[in-house]
């Protein structure tokens, strides 16, 4: 089995901070907060902390597998902006803060994502 090729390069971004993680499926929130920290035209990678977490299962695990594969929703209130992916991959990073990596939906055209990830603030832009 091969690794996957990544078409696109991914973008370290200012943090930028996004409200609400919600499963689109159920309408069931998954955190309340967190932080977009990359970026590419295929998808983006968040940090959520464990007390951010909204279900209690969940801030009581070193995982968050279960929530892998789930079509979600977040915004960004800085952009004013909704964005569908799916989780695609999650890992506990230690102290109490987890990375999310979440895809586009295929609805989303290529164009707009690579337009989004131009946008989006480098390293100390915002500051």
């Amino acid at each position: 089995m091969s690794a996957e090729k990544r078409y696109f390069d991914r973008k370290n971004i200012d943090p930028l901070h996004i409200q609400g993680l919600i499963s689109i499926g159920t309408l069931t929130p998954i955190a309340d907060d967190g932080y977009m920290v990359e970026a590419s035209a295929s998808g983006f990678r968040l940090e959520i902390f464990r007390k951010d977490l909204c279900d209690p299962k969940l801030k009581d695990t070193l995982t968050l597998d279960s929530i892998e594969g789930l079509e979600v929703s977040i915004f960004i209130p800085a952009m004013d902006l909704d964005i569908t992916g799916i989780i695609v991959r999650s890992k506990y990073c230690g102290d109490h803060k987890f990375e999310i990596g979440i895809d586009y939906t295929s609805d989303a055209p290529e164009y707009w994502r690579e337009c989004l990830c131009d946008l989006l603030p480098g390293p100390g832009e915002l500051h």
